[in-house]
């Protein structure tokens, strides 16, 4: 796969440093670099990322961690959803910092 963006000195497209599995479908599957941010960000910081997360995007805090410690590891607060349960374990909170 070549990169359109990334070019050399004599302006020949280098190739893209990614794994992409793609589905009978003809449709990506996984990206083998999004799947590495996840795992860094989920044994980081414990967070999962959703299915359709990109980087960047909101991740949600695992249900391990308590509001309270929520509070302390997330800086920049995190949004409880609303169930018709009334629990509040899907929580989301801005994607900390890749380490």
């Amino acid at each position: 796969m070549l990169d359109p963006d990334e070019r050399d000195k004599e302006g020949i497209p280098l190739t893209a440093r990614a794994a992409f599995i793609i589905g009978p479908d003809k449709r990506l599957k996984l990206s083998i670099l999004r799947v590495i941010d996840s795992l860094q960000l989920t044994a980081k910081h414990s967070v999962a990322t959703p299915v359709n997360w990109t980087h960047g995007n909101k991740v949600m805090v695992v249900p391990s961690v308590s509001d309270e410690q929520a509070t302390r590891k997330f800086p920049k607060g995190f949004e409880t959803a609303r169930l018709p349960s009334g629990k509040g374990y899907i929580r989301t909170t801005p994607q900390p910092d890749l380490p």
